[in-house]
């Protein structure tokens, strides 16, 4: 599985050589457009990234009913359940304000509630668990430059 893993990666790499972003709409609906098919890009690419290193994803953008937010991508990287938050980024970061500074702590809180509430759901008591944070900088015409952070933070 991880040969096809490999390869569908290989080819959402490819398309991706040029960076994830599309060109820059002028009024602010194409704009709220772009940036969601951006995002949508983005945990796409970081959804086969991650099966490419080994993880088995078992749910894309959980939603818990009355919590804000969802949780990009859960998947199992060996025995531990992870729970990933994907960051995209299109312009060139200023150097304090990479991709993985958006995880706030708001956000962290929300990601906790929805894990916990993930968890509840499919009855996985003894399961380890941890968050991870896949930071993707994608400017336009180079390839997107991935970290993968494992153990990004904690809420415990």
């Amino acid at each position: 599985m991880r040969i096809v893993s490999s390869l569908i990666f290989g080819m959402v790499d490819w398309a991706a050589r040029k960076g994830l972003a599309i060109t820059p709409p002028q009024d602010g609906e194409e704009r709220r457009q772009s940036r969601h098919l951006m995002g949508v890009r983005g945990e796409t690419f970081a959804y086969w990234y991650l099966r490419r290193h080994g993880y088995v994803m078992v749910c894309r953008n959980f939603r818990a009913p009355g919590i804000k937010g969802e949780i990009d991508l859960v998947g199992f990287d060996g025995p531990i359940l992870a729970f990933v938050e994907v960051k995209t980024r299109t312009s060139k970061p200023v150097p304090a304000r990479l991709p993985e500074d958006a995880v706030t702590m708001d956000k962290r809180r929300f990601l906790g509630r929805m894990a916990r509430q993930f968890l509840v759901e499919r009855r996985l008591n003894g399961v380890n668990w941890r968050y991870d944070v896949l930071a993707i900088e994608s400017p336009s015409g180079i390839r997107p430059i991935v970290r993968l952070h494992k153990g990004a933070f904690t809420d415990r």
